[in-house]
């Protein structure tokens, strides 16, 4: 018996299956056998009458952006394939990132303290080789999904919305007023159509037509006690130099009951990528050396495992009228992270009024839909990033490359303070801070730098540096474009005002603008 099927002994039986389910949908998205669905079709035909303003498919992220939008006034269904219920895992976010849940008028301060399971500080940020660096206040917030789900489905009720679980989605017809959402056994008719449904969804996989990711991160974990008391955190921890073409990272939680710990790589889908199933029995076998614990201490609540692609073409434009992707759908967050929470939870504020005022100004149609999910040279610049913690398949470097690279990086960030280090901890990039940060290690380490650029290639480094000078005007744009525009915006019809307020916004999120410590 391996480590990983004694582990999962202790657990339900279905959480190995589960496992094994997921590592069969990984492999098919490796041999490029995914199905694509055809569930999207379009009519010339109008409708002769819409019954809902907003049909959002998928709960679980959904209903934030479902209760928002119906405190507004808009008629909106939120369906779910199962039941609306949060996952008991908790989901780790800044203090300051749920301040938009009381400025929307979603939750209370009371209500949103409530939501908290734990807080904890600091945080570490290690790397075989180098000195440790730590943080407070960073991702040390678990959320309590099931409360602040059951929150939000209440107030969302409250306000008029209509929920239908167990009603899954089987499809949708656009029509130049409308469309209809086919779903369980029930037709909806709706002017928008909102994909919550997750990165699988088949919205998105007709959208993609198979193309396959630029990057997968395979993530396994658990949730456990057992473990030595600890109250502090790991968001970026690394001691093993590269094996089997993947460099391992860390990260760990307190969690209400017991310690999240988790293991996670970044990868391309080469077929001889490894499994999930082979990548927990090394998240196993490392844990002892890694909590200073042993495996038999160890008593599992919980097993977490997944896989997460990521996109150049992100986030991903609309493919239709009146469709718009929304939370991992889209693919807004960046490829270094793997939690849709926390992305959408970002975007919630920028979401909620675009929408808003995109069904008052009845401005649904493609291009329009388009300006809700701008170009984010941000988030673009991430990618090179993403590459230089990866190894291609048929690539050699020395083994302690990336640890080095990291090491060196996060040492000059911490040197030249929080607003440099913070930021990019809770994913955004700002361009102050990355020149900061890339002048500082070209100085201090330029033997890093000239081992990175063969690394991840000239073509890749090319298209960074388009991404990087856009990340230059965008930060120089932002804060002229505000004093300059928005006092105008009153005076504009609504149509005028959905775009004007969209390019603000591009300029806002595409610069990091929306990040203030």
């Amino acid at each position: 018996m391996t480590l990983t099927e004694q582990f999962f002994s202790q657990l339900p039986a279905d959480t190995l299956v589960g496992l094994r389910r997921t590592d069969e949908l990984w492999r098919s998205l490796q041999l490029g056998t995914l199905p694509v669905p055809t569930v999207v079709q379009e009519s010339p035909e109008p409708l002769e009458s819409v019954d809902w303003d907003v049909v959002i498919c998928g709960g679980t992220l959904g209903i934030l952006l479902g209760a928002a939008l119906a405190q507004r006034g808009w008629r909106v269904v939120v369906l779910e394939r199962g039941n609306l219920r949060g996952r008991d895992q908790e989901w780790n976010i800044s203090r300051r990132e749920l301040d938009v849940f009381v400025s929307l008028g979603l939750l209370t301060t009371a209500e949103l303290e409530q939501a908290i399971a734990t807080d904890y500080n600091p945080a570490r940020i290690s790397f075989l080789g180098g000195d440790e660096v730590w943080v407070k206040d960073v991702l040390n917030i678990g959320i309590d999904p099931v409360y602040l789900l059951e929150t939000l489905k209440q107030k969302f009720l409250q306000a008029g919305g209509q929920l239908f679980e167990q009603t899954p989605f089987k499809g949708a017809i656009i029509y130049p007023n409308g469309a209809i959402v086919q779903a369980g056994d029930h037709e909806f008719s709706t002017r928008l159509v909102l994909d919550a449904m997750g990165h699988f969804s088949p919205i998105v996989q007709q959208a993609r037509q198979g193309k396959m990711p630029d990057a997968v991160c395979l993530v396994v974990g658990s949730c456990a006690t057992g473990f030595p008391a600890n109250e502090t955190g790991d968001l970026l921890v690394s001691f093993t130099p590269i094996q089997n073409q993947c460099q391992y990272f860390w990260e760990a939680f307190p969690a209400r009951d017991g310690r999240t710990t988790y293991l996670f790589t970044y990868m391309d889908a080469h077929p001889d990528r490894p499994s999930l199933e082979a990548l927990f029995e090394d998240y196993l076998r490392l844990m002892p050396s890694y909590q200073g614990v042993e495996l038999q201490h160890i008593q599992p609540k919980r097993a977490l495992f997944g896989f997460f692609p990521c996109y150049r073409n992100s986030p991903l434009q609309p493919s239709w009228d009146r469709i718009l992707p929304i939370g991992d759908s889209s693919g807004s967050q960046s490829p270094l992270s793997f939690g849709g929470f926390g992305a959408m939870v970002r975007h919630l504020q920028r979401l909620t009024i675009g929408i808003d005022q995109a069904l008052q100004a009845d401005v649904c149609d493609r291009r329009a839909l388009a300006r809700l999910q701008p170009y984010q040279p941000n988030l673009a610049v991430t990618w090179l990033f993403q590459r230089t913690m990866s190894v291609r398949m048929d690539q050699k470097i020395t083994p302690n490359q990336i640890n080095d690279t990291l090491s060196s990086v996060f040492q000059g960030m911490a040197t030249l303070g929080d607003p440099v280090l913070k930021p990019f901890l809770q994913d955004v990039v700002q361009f102050p801070a990355l020149f900061q940060t890339l002048t500082k290690t070209a100085l201090t380490h330029p033997n890093i730098v000239a081992s990175v650029i063969p690394q991840v290639g000239i073509p890749a480094l090319a298209s960074w540096m388009g991404h990087y000078v856009t990340l230059a005007t965008y930060a120089a744009l932002y804060p002229l474009s505000q004093p300059l525009i928005a006092p105008w915006l009153p005076t504009l019809s609504p149509t005028a005002r959905y775009y004007s307020q969209r390019w603000l916004d591009a300029f806002k999120y595409g610069s990091g603008g929306d990040y203030e410590e």
